[in-house]
């Protein structure tokens, strides 16, 4: 399937270019930026006028083929020439050009334009699999061939991940939540200055509470009719940045509505995680969470890479005797990662299965 990035030249961009490099089932077919990069090679495109220095941001090597192609411009593409869109734009161009997109061809967005539209689903493979029949409605909806899903945040996606066996099992009645999140999530540009950061936590994000307490009731709510009622429970989030590279770590608090100890808790998430596997999506971990018993994990540098990021590592799980059916617990997500990128390509994949693509 012939595949365009959107914001190619961004450190997200660049996440995407990673994630389908030989991917079997998808081309890159397209890498598009914005006027200034149009008809440069790409190579060129992320190379600074003044230094010479190349500003390729992954760890990966850039794929020398993907150096050769050209840039072309967002406003100049044909969506009808590719079968799946990726985009990896800031909110506010998302919102302008993914719409004319999805007019011809799907679109898969890492950007929180639409993520709270009533006809757009919030997917995370494995979790929402049924939310992915919106997709019809926003079509018939909108006039559109194509369709918007945007993945969610990435702070919501390991939570989201690690509340599904607990809220399917026991319910919920409400959660707590404190992030310390990695510095690859403020981007590069205006992104956290090295002196803010160093020797130092950042107390808040913007906007970041808010997307955390909405999208993860959204993910995990029910589809009903025409959208998504959310999840019957509150969240209560405190976001903050921390010197970490990669790999958001959150401390979770949750009370759920049937009784159940720690034993029960793993049963479930052990139970609940090898189930990604019976989808046969390329991208997807053998088990979405990986349960620590040593009571030091997880540890962002220790474990955000398992299943090369796609995992949501979990440990000190253990009783809270401070609210009712107290249950709390530590994870590790890659925000870069299956909070990225590669986790839109997981939800490509996920489409293609689905027919959607």
């Amino acid at each position: 399937m012939k595949a365009a990035i959107v914001g190619a030249t961004g450190i997200v961009g660049q996440q995407f270019i990673v994630a389908l490099h030989k991917h079997p089932w998808f081309e890159i077919s397209a890498l598009v930026a914005s006027e200034r990069s149009a008809g440069k090679r790409y190579a060129d495109a992320i190379r600074s006028e003044s230094t010479g220095a190349l500003g390729w941001y992954c760890d990966e090597e850039m794929p020398d083929e993907v150096g050769g192609m050209k840039v072309t411009s967002s406003s100049s593409i044909r969506p009808s020439n590719y079968d799946v869109i990726f985009t990896g734009v800031e909110a506010d161009v998302a919102k302008v050009l993914e719409p004319k997109y999805a007019e011809k061809t799907a679109v898969v967005s890492t950007a929180s334009a639409f993520r709270y539209e009533e006809d757009v689903p919030v997917l995370v493979p494995g979790v929402n699999n049924a939310h992915v029949r919106l997709l019809e409605v926003q079509r018939k909806k909108r006039g559109w061939k194509g369709f918007i899903t945007p993945i969610p945040n990435c702070t919501a996606t390991g939570l989201a991940i690690t509340l599904k066996p607990i809220y399917d099992r026991f319910g919920i009645n409400f959660v707590i939540m404190t992030s310390m999140q990695a510095v690859s999530g403020a981007g590069r540009n205006p992104g956290v200055l090295s002196l803010d950061v160093i020797d130092n936590v950042i107390p808040y994000i913007p906007r970041e509470e808010e997307k955390v307490q909405r999208e993860t009731r959204k993910i995990l709510g029910k589809l009903s009719g025409s959208s998504v009622e959310p999840a019957d429970f509150n969240v209560s989030s405190t976001c903050t940045r921390v010197n970490v590279k990669d790999g958001h770590t959150e401390s979770a608090t949750v009370s759920t509505k049937k009784s159940c100890d720690v034993e029960d808790v793993k049963m479930a998430m052990k139970k609940w995680s090898g189930e990604i596997s019976k989808l046969g999506l390329l991208s997807a971990p053998k088990e979405m969470i990986v349960l620590h018993d040593d009571p030091m994990r997880p540890q962002p540098r220790l474990d955000r890479n398992l299943y090369d990021g796609m995992a949501t590592s979990v440990g000190r799980l253990r009783r809270d005797d401070a609210v009712p059916n107290g249950i709390k617990y530590v994870l590790v997500s890659h925000n870069t990662k299956m909070g990225a990128a590669k986790g839109a390509v997981l939800v490509a994949e996920l489409l293609k299965k689905e027919g959607y693509l």
